[in-house]
């Protein structure tokens, strides 16, 4: 069986509530076995004890951008240099995993070299430390689809690859929206599987507010958004689980259906993950694009608004 690190940035400790999901999550890595390795890494307040306390490995300085917010390169660096680990996870700290990405990770190795493993995630309202005793996922599974939401398949909450892919990854601030995005689109233009693979694994998010962000908006409001949209190199890279190009049903990988939806997006993306260099690619993009372009520049606009009111509540 392979060796996995799954490895997260957990947001201070200090917040009661957000220090009850961090724990919940880590938790629930640590019942997947043998084979896992778990990491925390940053010195928010609370982490380095948390590792302690939990019996997790700890990694303390990272690189942070001019904001002071821990940077996803250095994060995914930080780890590759302390973990020997084939295969890497980067997760939310609040999200719960459950066996089924073990088992997920030995289909998909097993043919795949070069991959990315992605999926949404169910959103579930969640007060309280969880028993953790045997047989614990079992029983919480039972009632997911009760008591949680699917989330539409834009963001995502974890990202598992070989431990040899993704060195370039731009200096993307952590907790802010687009460098999610990014992953799926560098999966796509480096020629690799991006597997949707939420009918395979479950990730459960435990909800939470955004108190420790500025004003407290979310993260799609803040001016270090814009900055990661900069950093992508724009909004053309925001690539969603409809931009992948392989599945996991029944546990097989296979194509995504051919609906009219998902070719009418294939074939307008082809330009970006084919066509050299990357600026033609984009311009080619943009005249056979018209009205999604314009939609993007319209969106642009409003994010621009929405963070500048942001800024000015935030003073």
């Amino acid at each position: 069986m392979a060796c996995i690190a799954i490895f997260s940035a957990p947001k201070s400790f200090a917040e009661p509530h957000i220090s009850i999901i961090q724990r919940n999550a880590i938790l629930s890595w640590k019942t997947l076995g043998e084979s896992v390795e778990i990491w925390l890494v940053g010195n928010e307040e609370g982490v380095e004890q948390a590792a302690c306390e939990l019996g997790v490995n700890y990694i303390p300085n990272v690189d942070r951008n001019s904001s002071g917010t821990p940077r996803i390169d250095s994060i995914f660096n930080r780890v590759r240099e302390e973990s020997h680990a084939n295969y890497l996870c980067y997760v939310n700290a609040d999200i719960l995993l459950f066996p089924d990405i073990i088992g997920t990770l030995e289909i998909v190795r097993k043919t795949r070299e070069r991959f990315l493993l992605v999926g949404q995630r169910w959103d579930m309202n969640i007060k309280a430390l969880l028993p953790m005793g045997s047989g614990w996922d079992t029983l919480f599974l039972e009632r997911l689809e009760l008591d949680a939401k699917l989330h539409v398949p834009a963001g995502s909450d974890y990202f598992i690859f070989p431990r040899h892919l993704f060195t370039d990854i731009p200096p993307f601030a952590i907790g802010r929206a687009g460098w999610d995005n990014w992953m799926i689109y560098h999966g796509r233009h480096e020629h690799m599987a991006v597997i949707d693979a939420t009918g395979s694994i479950t990730a459960v998010h435990q909800n939470h507010d955004f108190k420790h962000l500025p004003g407290g908006k979310i993260h799609r409001r803040q001016p270090e958004s814009l900055e990661n949209l900069n950093l992508a190199g724009g909004r053309h890279t925001l690539f969603t689980l409809a931009d992948t190009n392989k599945k996991i049903v029944d546990g097989k990988i296979v194509n995504p259906r051919f609906t009219r939806d998902y070719l009418r997006r294939a074939i307008g993306i082809l330009p970006l993950l084919y066509i050299k260099p990357d600026w033609l690619g984009k311009a080619v993009y943009t005249l056979i694009n018209p009205g999604r372009v314009i939609q993007d520049y319209k969106k642009d606009r409003r994010m621009k608004e929405n963070i500048a009111k942001t800024s000015r509540e935030s003073k």
